[in-house]
């Protein structure tokens, strides 16, 4: 004789990429982007965020992050076929936590880190002040970032000042 074990309550798989790139404008930005990674384990989190990024950001060689923020990585990792080198800078106590792409002839692109313990309403807000461009919606809350994801086709977006928002 046997019994049937009820199945465990399934919980909603997470978002492969939770990112909000600014919105496109005439004049340069020091955020580029807001990224809200689901942990602090960058050989986890790095590749999925690259995987989201648009094709015309070229392919990142080189990420800068803060050393305290995140767990022990090598110095080089290898994503979607090519050579990433990480690099982990002090925190500096006036800088809110970034990552910083590097796109050899392309450029530079600067997002902001949201904790990934904050909760949603702290991360609509940190978002929202991050990029200083999304009023809250209808209901006065702003929206955290809403996820993209890796098996989007990279290229959707165009490169630095000519990029569309991402959610």
């Amino acid at each position: 004789m046997s019994t049937a074990v009820p199945p465990a309550p399934s919980t909603p798989p997470l978002p492969l990429v939770r990112l909000r790139l600014a919105p496109h404008g005439a004049l340069p930005r020091r955020i580029d982007g807001v990224w809200w990674p689901h942990s602090r384990d960058l050989l986890a989190q790095l590749p999925k965020l690259l995987a989201a990024l648009p094709s015309a950001w070229g392919d990142i060689t080189g990420v800068t992050v803060d050393a305290a923020a995140w767990s022990a990585a090598p110095g080089r990792m290898f994503v979607a076929d090519q050579v990433v080198r990480l690099h982990k800078a002090p925190a500096s106590p006036h800088v809110p936590d970034r990552v910083v792409l590097l796109s050899p002839g392309l450029g530079r692109w600067d997002l902001q880190v949201i904790p990934p313990n904050a909760t949603e309403e702290a991360a609509a807000l940190l978002t929202a002040a991050a990029l200083g461009d999304r009023p809250p919606d209808v209901d006065g809350v702003a929206r955290p970032p809403s996820p993209t994801t890796a098996a989007r086709p990279r290229g959707r977006a165009a490169g630095r000042g000519t990029r569309a928002p991402r959610w």
